[in-house]
């Protein structure tokens, strides 16, 4: 059994900062996102079915979220290159529940050195040292 190195936010706890690369740019958290909630969720890497489906549901959702004032984040320890790629095929290749042709337009993290999976306790310790699990956490307003 390996050490938990990485605590995981608490119900209450203030959310942890950072600044990232996204798929729309550098982000800076929570700063950017002011006066919103935010959905943040990971996903353990690009191509994936169920991940795939995940996406595709957020974002035939993402007027709802607005009207809610809140905001969705991914994250994955894949590259912006992969993403990109990932989105390309999910607008031209993939059809679920009668969403197709969706373009992604929420940003997604590349975590590649995985600084803002352990800040958010996404890393399971039992399971992999270099793969996210999935985790959704939403942030209330600041």
């Amino acid at each position: 059994m390996k050490n938990n190195l990485y605590s995981l936010p608490l119900i209450g706890d203030t959310a942890p900062t950072f600044t990232a690369k996204t798929t729309n740019g550098f982000i800076k958290f929570p700063d950017d996102f002011a006066g919103h909630w935010v959905v943040l969720f990971s996903h353990p890497m690009d191509f994936t079915p169920v991940c795939t489906t995940e996406f595709l549901s957020f974002q035939s959702h993402i007027h709802d979220f607005q009207k809610l004032n809140t905001d969705l984040i991914g994250l994955s320890v894949g590259a912006i290159s992969s993403h990109l790629a990932w989105f390309r095929s999910i607008y031209n290749e993939i059809e679920f529940k009668n969403l197709k042709n969706i373009e992604i337009s929420f940003p997604v993290i590349a975590d590649m050195d995985l600084k803002i999976s352990k800040l958010y306790g996404m890393i399971h310790p039992n399971t992999s040292d270099t793969k996210t699990v999935p985790a959704v956490f939403i942030i209330y307003p600041h």
